[in-house]
């Protein structure tokens, strides 16, 4: 007997958001027929890129376990229950029984209510702007008037002292000692903070994420590192966490989930375990170190009683010499450029959108959907309040050598599709992934900067440890 998509069983219509009795097949206000909702996107077998898979790098990659490592039983798209191929080419273990999983109903609600399947993640903000050079007027000294009496020497107690070398320095006046609030106490000017601008290499892989030219903060963060499997074969791993404004200390809840999922992905890799379970693992952890930061004192709650949950979405990838592992929450993106650019590049995620949603239901094809205000409400994240975790991973096998481009939308406002985004990377990215990252910020600042930018890229196949930027 056939049964309806999984995604039938929302709340409330996808057309008119009126409510539904469960097991509806149309909705009873305005007759939309509920059978073509798509299911939400899950996680995928290993697929090949362009048709060919390398020959066997004889890993052997023990059974992925059956529970994320915390006590909690294993969730419905654990990694290990999938069907697909392991780096080696072998088939992936059978997966074990399972009830079969329900559908979560993903009701569109406004901005800021709690526990819903939709958050909005960019609220109106004052448009703020980055620093500006100090006005040469205000620290020159005056020229001298011929035949004019040299000014007085000041008072010895109004001046400002040198500060000493290991004191940060005021990047305006290049004279005052900077203040534990982050401000000059010569000039009054206001600090760069340390995450508005960040660059990281590792070996033969690097990130850069920027402020933007109009958020007054930085709520991206990402993780980035090499490592070796149990053959010694190299393996990199990078993540990328947004931080969903609309939620309080989303610059905590990226660097949290960035840093836990980093390190449980460099932790399981050489113990043996598959890719694709360590990569699940990570969001899973990811997930409980954003959550722990809800546990604010009661006093934090009473001074702010309507704010969200910290909440970032977060997405990462692992590249090993056969094998490209990515994994998502959110809609931060993978996308795969070939370094033989005559070949077609892809996108290998999925974005947890309402835009997402509204293409998938045919209700609205990409450029309607991404071009209405609600595109980047998000139905996945990581955080106290998610309606559902539900973390989605897959895996892929190129037959020729690429890089990797893991970012936020901060970046593929700029450069949506695979082709746009082929196009903004540099022909030598794989070779120097940091200038390479940097070009693609720079990319998304010269279009407008309008939001964070983050960006890691990582060359394919994962080159031997010791290899780096140019």
């Amino acid at each position: 007997m056939s049964q309806m998509p999984q995604q039938a069983a929302v709340s409330k219509c996808p057309s008119c958001e009126e409510p539904l009795e469960p097991g509806d097949r149309f909705c009873g206000a305005c007759g939309y027929d509920l059978s073509v909702v798509p299911a939400r996107p899950e996680d995928s077998p290993t697929l090949a890129i362009h048709g060919v898979v390398p020959a066997p790098d004889d890993v052997d990659w023990p059974v992925a376990r059956d529970s994320d490592g915390h006590g909690h039983p294993a969730p419905v798209h654990a990694a290990a229950e999938l069907p697909g191929t392991d780096s080696g080419g072998s088939p992936l273990p059978p997966p074990p029984p399972a009830a079969p999983p329900s559908a979560p109903a993903v009701p569109v609600a406004p901005a800021g209510s709690p526990a819903t399947g939709v958050r909005f993640d960019r609220p109106g903000e004052p448009e703020e702007y980055p620093l500006q050079a100090p006005d040469p007027r205000l620290t020159a000294e005056p020229a001298p008037v011929p035949g004019q009496a040299p000014a007085p020497e000041p008072a010895a107690a109004s001046r400002q002292p040198a500060p000493d070398a290991a004191e940060k320095v005021c990047v305006a006046c290049r004279a005052g000692r900077v203040d534990d609030d982050g401000y000059c106490e010569n000039c009054g000017h206001a600090q760069p903070r340390e995450r508005d601008h960040m660059e990281q290499e590792s070996g033969p892989i690097a990130a850069v994420s920027d402020r933007g030219l109009r958020h007054h903060r930085n709520e991206d963060a990402f993780s980035v590192g090499c490592t070796a499997l149990p053959d010694g074969a190299p393996a990199s791993v990078a993540i990328v966490c947004d931080g969903v404004s609309s939620a309080t200390r989303p610059d905590d809840a990226s660097l949290a989930a960035s840093r836990a999922a980093g390190e449980t992905l460099l932790g399981a890799l050489p113990r043996g375990t598959h890719p694709q379970q360590a990569m699940h693992d990570a969001i899973l952890a990811a997930s409980q170190a954003v959550n722990a930061l809800a546990d604010e004192p009661a006093t934090a709650r009473e001074q702010a009683p309507h704010q969200n949950a910290p909440a970032c979405t977060l997405v990462g990838a692992v590249v090993t010499a056969g094998l490209l592992v990515v994994g998502w929450v959110g809609d931060s993106r993978v996308y795969w450029v070939p370094a033989d650019r005559t070949t077609p590049p892809a996108r290998l995620t999925e974005d947890d959108s309402w835009a997402a949603q509204m293409v998938a239901a045919g209700l609205m094809n990409e450029a309607e959907a991404y071009a209405d205000e609600r595109a980047h409400a998000i139905t996945g994240w990581l955080g106290a309040d998610a309606y559902e975790l539900e973390p989605h991973t897959a895996s892929f096998k190129p037959d020729r050598p690429g890089v990797v481009v893991v970012c936020t939308d901060g970046l593929w406002n700029y450069a949506e599709s695979a082709e746009e985004m082929a196009e903004a990377v540099p022909l030598d990215a794989a070779a120097r992934p940091l200038h390479g990252a940097r070009v693609l910020v720079g990319h998304a600042l010269d279009g407008g900067g309008h939001d964070n930018v983050t960006v890691a890229l990582l060359p394919f196949p994962a080159p031997s440890q010791g290899a780096g930027s140019a």
